[in-house]
């Protein structure tokens, strides 16, 4: 299946690509699709900027010779691109009963996690770095340590597709968990809704940034999530400690909004003030905003 066609944000699209049955082709979909946006966009070429020549071994692209240096010298030089720098990251995917959450997308902010989380590590096997999987939510559920292994892209590609909501959110307990795992500096990324202390979530996150990692946060809200744009009066369920509360919620929006303004302010100023990357997702959005602040952190590490 080709994405080469004019319409191919269709396949950044949440709801298209939650109708796939595969997670491996979700990922390509999302990636493929990804990919020729980006070639017609005026960010074409910024993640493969030229770095050095190395000698031409047996089973290299002829398309990457310099035929340059070729004419100077008579020997051939392949052309090194700064994508092909290795790269350790470290995902982190929050699967806690918030995450099942969805009313104004279609899809839910585990399964717009998900998807990500497969897209992001099919592009990074692409570029032979070692990607690593952390499934969390109050406790670790999962842990596969970063590896280049093309075969171990069906490792952590079943894992993700073997993911079920549970637990509350403890965000903060988890990354320092791991924390004290990763050894080697790399990248990190951390996929969640964030529905946790901010304190303790900014001094975890400190930690981690601390121990000289990149890391770029996504923050996975449904929209009504920002706004709390209900219209009549309802019952509203915390999904992880099951309290009940009824409300009419034009009477509490406002106040709601002021909050929750605040809180993502805060989490976005204490991220940025401490060169940690902070990216706001909602799940009616396409998958490529997501990728692209990738890419845009992808080259200022190479």
């Amino acid at each position: 299946m080709s994405v080469q066609t004019k319409d191919f944000r269709k396949f950044l699209d949440p709801v298209v690509i939650s109708k796939l049955k595969t997670l491996e082709l979700r990922a390509r979909m999302v990636v493929e699709g990804f990919m020729v946006g980006l070639h017609r966009s005026p960010y074409h070429g910024f993640s493969v900027e030229f770095s050095e020549h190395r000698p031409y071994m047996q089973g290299d692209s002829l398309k990457n010779i310099d035929w340059k240096v070729y004419a100077k010298s008579e020997k051939f030089f392949i052309k090194q691109f700064e994508e092909e720098t290795n790269l350790s990251c470290n995902i982190f995917i929050d699967v806690s009963r918030s995450m099942n959450y969805k009313h104004t997308s279609k899809v839910t902010k585990l399964d717009y996690a998900i998807t990500l989380a497969a897209a992001l590590a099919y592009i990074m096997f692409d570029q032979q770095d070692s990607v690593g999987l952390v499934i969390y939510s109050d406790k670790i559920h999962s842990y596969l340590p970063p590896k280049s292994n093309r075969v171990y892209l069906r490792t952590l590609l079943s894992t993700l597709t073997l993911i079920e909501v549970e637990g509350t959110t403890a965000t903060s307990k988890c990354l320092d968990s791991i924390a004290e795992k990763i050894k080697k500096r790399g990248l990190t990324i951390i996929i969640s809704d964030f529905f946790d202390d901010l304190n303790s979530i900014l001094t975890a996150l400190k930690h981690i940034r601390y121990k000289k990692n990149e890391v770029i946060v996504f923050q996975i809200l449904d929209p009504i999530e920002k706004y709390f744009g209900f219209d009549r009066d309802a019952i509203f369920v915390d999904l992880e400690t099951d309290e009940h509360l009824t409300t009419q919620p034009h009477q509490i929006q406002r106040a709601y909004q002021e909050a929750m303004s605040e809180y993502l302010n805060k989490l976005k100023s204490e991220c940025l003030n401490f060169g940690i990357e902070y990216n706001l997702i909602d799940t009616n959005q396409p998958f490529d905003k997501a990728l692209m602040s990738y890419f845009a952190k992808r080259a200022k590490l190479i």
